[in-house]
């Protein structure tokens, strides 16, 4: 029957099929966003703090090292290691070898 809640569901994944085809075309794919929902928990959590970051600029300073270790983390990487390495080699790292320092790219 049309108004079972069994044909409600299938008219619902028929009206988003376009956007359900990569994930089911490639398996690799999260269907969902828990894992960016989880690291933005800590952010969310502490944001009346963050209305006395002091600028607009201290508040894009604050998202740019919020991301960059949410990113070391999301790569299995330790943030404190990834960031006193990459501090200590940005001195004598060459302009075009920049991408050798994203947590990505750690060698551990």
């Amino acid at each position: 029957s049309a108004k079972t809640p069994l044909a409600a569901a299938i008219r619902y994944a028929l009206a988003r099929i376009a956007r359900l085809r990569p994930w089911l075309d490639h398996g690799v794919l999260e269907i969902d966003n828990n894992a960016a929902e989880r690291a933005m928990r800590a952010i969310a959590l502490g944001r009346k703090n963050y209305l006395f970051i002091g600028s607009e600029a201290g508040g894009r300073a604050a998202a740019i090292a919020y991301t960059l270790i949410e990113t070391a983390k999301l790569n299995g990487v330790d943030p404190t290691a990834w960031l006193a390495d990459t501090l200590a080699r940005i001195p004598d790292c060459k302009i075009n070898r920049i991408g050798d320092l994203l947590p990505w790219n750690y060698a551990r």
